[in-house]
């Protein structure tokens, strides 16, 4: 019996999510990827000795990166061993002057808190209650499940769920109800811009981020994030799937309103389906060219949707270790977090930009040569639709100089600038053309309230059949749990439509 074959456009996390769902439900899969090595961001520099995630480092819910594993059988152990963090992280304040060490022990972090004022630590209790009952009531409505049809959102079920969340209301005026202590609420509000958006413009539901952290912990993936990109491609391929490295889509090919496969350097693939992990403005702007099938997805439509911010990297192989330096994530903040914020979303040039550096060394040696460390170090800016200014040398060498002044503050990087052995830099530039994110925005769509679940790009393709999309333009997100889910909503989607599965 022939099998059901599904190309998949992209090896991204969401894509190979998919792709192992697929094949393990029995149909044929194939990954055609552009990049030489699988995990689209969640890529790896390798230089000089020194080894870098590219781009996501933070790893939060677990379960969800075990659980694709699981699904096929294995121990998630042998692919992604993992250790929890603690602290989690440490926030740096006032030109690196004042600490914050950030467990996810809740006696811990109410001594955090009472140290400041008993206030707040009551307010940061009464937070962590309040967010608990909407996460539940986000994870088991909304989620977790697609939005094919307008009366899957329009009902009174999910109405009076949606109700609960509060979703009216933005994410700093939420922290601020609870906290008043502005480092404290600094460390705790900042995290939506894990996901791309301004506190200021992200719906309350997303103060979830900090306390999910807080719950669950943060965890680390021996060998960087890489290794769970690498982890599941081998266990796609130990299914029998096949990825095709360096091999870009060029078009979806659309026949009488259904995709039937797609076009290649080396040629024409056909498929019964096809999965699209590519960034979902990109994908409906440059790889379908049937207008039909793009559907109120038009080129004017993609323009003019809200994106993220973007993300300066440098990735610095040094010359020593920083044992002052005690975490392995450490958020270095701005005098005027709430300035740097604006600046990142109206596209001034940052004055005093927030830092996030991440040092994979502290915990896997090897990735740095004995007695180094490897600094990952990333500045959330504009995106380049929003950006008052070109990305030039120019540009590039402001923010490098921003970036090292604001380094040279903490303890034991006094002399940074000397101690740089070797150094690599990603723009939003590089995010736009390597990695076909829209406008450079690193975390695709913003999910503001008009961009969130029923609201945003769905799996299912409206305008065309045998099409599906995943990743973090899509339902429901951006971030690596996140997209996981959107994966498993992509599969179950592209299942329910063929008649021919075993249900």
């Amino acid at each position: 019996m022939k099998m059901t074959r599904v190309i998949v456009i992209g090896a991204g996390v969401a894509g190979l999510a998919c792709a192992i769902r697929l094949q393990h439900a029995g149909y044929e899969v194939e990954i055609f990827e552009k990049e030489a090595l699988p995990g689209g961001k969640m890529h790896r520099i390798s230089r000089d000795g020194y080894s870098f995630d590219l781009g996501p480092t933070i790893v939060m819910m677990p379960d969800l990166y075990k659980e694709i594993f699981e699904l096929a059988g294995r121990n998630p152990d042998d692919y992604i061993p993992m250790q929890q963090l603690s602290p989690m992280y440490s926030g740096y304040f006032k030109q690196g002057k004042e600490k914050l060490d950030v467990s996810n022990d809740l006696v811990q972090l109410t001594a955090l808190f009472e140290a400041v004022d008993e206030k707040d630590a009551e307010g940061f209790l009464r937070y962590i209650s309040d967010l608990y009952g909407r996460f539940n009531i986000a994870k088991n409505h909304f989620l977790q499940r697609p939005f094919r049809h307008k009366r899957d959102f329009y009902n009174i079920n999910m109405l009076n769920q949606g109700l609960k969340l509060k979703t009216l209301g933005n994410a700093e005026n939420m922290m601020n109800s609870y906290i008043k202590d502005k480092r404290l609420r600094d460390i705790i509000s900042f995290q939506t811009l894990y996901i791309g958006v301004s506190p200021a413009k992200s719906p309350s539901l997303y103060t979830i981020i900090p306390m999910i952290e807080f719950l669950y912990g943060i965890w680390f993936i021996k060998g960087g994030m890489h290794t769970m990109a690498a982890g599941m491609a081998r266990l796609f391929e130990e299914l029998g799937g096949v990825i095709h490295y360096n091999v870009p889509v060029d078009e979806i090919i659309i026949h009488n309103g259904q995709a039937v496969g797609v076009k290649t350097p080396v040629g024409m693939i056909s498929a019964d389906y096809v999965m699209c992990n590519a960034d979902f403005p990109y994908a409906v702007k440059h790889l379908v060219n049937d207008e039909a099938a793009k559907g109120k997805y038009t080129d004017k439509k993609i323009d003019n949707m809200d994106y993220s911010c973007s993300c300066f990297v440098m990735y610095l192989g040094m010359a020593k270790k920083y044992e002052e330096i005690t975490n392995v994530h450490n958020f270095v903040f701005s005098e005027d977090l709430d300035r740097n914020i604006q600046q990142i979303f109206d596209g001034s040039p940052l004055e005093d930009p927030s830092l996030y550096m991440y040092i994979a060394s502290k915990i896997d040696p090897t990735l740095a040569p004995e007695g180094k460390d490897g600094l990952y170090v990333l500045m959330p800016i504009s995106e380049l639709k929003t950006a008052q200014y070109e990305w030039n040398d120019e540009t590039e060498q402001y923010y490098r100089e921003k970036m090292l002044a604001k380094l040279e503050q903490l303890p034991g990087m006094e002399n940074i600038r000397e101690e740089i052995v070797t150094e690599t830099r990603v723009t939003p530039v590089d995010f736009k053309h390597r990695f076909n994110a829209y406008n450079g925005a690193t975390f695709g769509l913003q999910p503001t309230l008009f961009q969130s679940n029923h609201l945003r790009p769905q799996s299912k393709a409206v305008s065309c059949e045998n099409l599906y999309f995943t990743g973090s333009s899509t339902h429901p997100g951006a971030g690596v749990p996140i997209v996981l889910l959107s994966s498993k909503i992509a599969a179950g989607e592209l299942m329910l439509d063929d008649k021919n599965y075993r249900k």
